[in-house]
C-alpha cells in the first residue's frame, strides 16, 4: 500500500494506491491537473508543486517537484522505465 501527498504548503493526502505503478499513475495525473490548472488560470496556482509518494509507514520512496510548463502540451512525468519497472518483475 502506498500513499500520494502533495507536500506544497499545507502537505496533504491525495490518494492510496495498492501498487507503485498505480501510486505513479497518480502522481501523473496530479500534474497534469496542475498543469491543466495553469493554463486556464483556474484555482489554486503555484510555481513549484511537490508531491511524495510513502509507503505504509509513512516513509517518503519517491518526491517529485513538478513546475508546470504553460507554453507546451502536457509531458508526463513519469517515464515508460518507471511504469514497466513494476511490470517486468523489477
Amino acid at each position: 500500500m502506498f500513499e500520494i501527498w502533495e507536500t506544497s504548503e499545507p502537505p496533504r493526502l491525495i490518494s492510496d494506491a495498492g501498487s507503485l505503478t498505480v501510486a505513479l499513475e497518480k502522481v501523473d495525473t496530479m500534474c497534469r491537473l496542475r498543469h491543466d490548472q495553469a493554463v486556464a488560470h483556474v484555482g489554486d496556482v503555484r510555481d513549484n508543486y511537490r508531491f511524495e509518494i510513502r509507503d505504509r509507514a509513512g516513509k517518503a520512496l519517491a518526491r517529485l517537484s513538478y513546475v508546470p510548463d504553460t507554453s507546451r502540451a502536457y509531458q508526463s512525468v513519469v517515464v515508460d522505465e518507471m511504469r514497466g519497472a513494476e511490470q517486468h518483475g523489477g
